[in-house]
């Protein structure tokens, strides 16, 4: 059984935006110019890439993946060992954009990942990403009992 789980969108949520935004135009613009096409392709680029993790439970391996244009997965697969461990990590990250008034726009993202730790306690990879502490800790009980792993504590 595969899994895969959405973690972040590429270039964030203005960039997610602004890319949809240049393929609509783009497509618009297609029917009359053939240069159309080029913002089609990088507004596909920029609006619809993002990043997942994909959990292989049969094969006992991760991949930390990037998703170019939404549909294309780059990465590697690497193999779960027995002395991996996983846990839990706070994340608060905040998207930043500048208006051409020179104003900003923050939007902040705060959630729960879980993260797979090696024997050295270094962080690997993030695994799942969720809203609620409480939801992450079941999360980690249910993934630590399919890939019969310890819980980092």
């Amino acid at each position: 059984m595969i899994i895969n789980n959405k973690l972040d969108k590429s270039f964030g949520p203005s960039g997610t935006y602004a890319g949809i935004f240049m393929f609509i135009v783009g497509i618009i613009t297609t029917v009359s110019s053939f240069y159309g096409l080029f913002l089609v392709l990088f507004g596909a680029l920029v609006g619809f890439s993002s990043t997942s993790a994909v959990i292989d439970f049969n094969k006992r391996r991760i991949k930390f993946s990037n998703n170019l244009f939404g549909i294309i997965r780059t990465g590697n697969w690497i193999q779960i060992e027995p002395n991996m461990k996983i846990g839990i990590k706070e994340s608060n990250t905040t998207w930043r954009a500048y208006s051409r008034g020179n104003r900003t726009l923050d939007v902040d993202n705060h959630d729960f990942r879980l993260i797979l730790f090696d024997s050295d306690m270094q962080e690997i990879m993030a695994l799942k990403k969720n809203d609620s502490f409480d939801s992450a800790e079941t999360e980690l009980k249910i993934l630590c009992n399919k890939l019969e792993l310890s819980a980092f504590e």
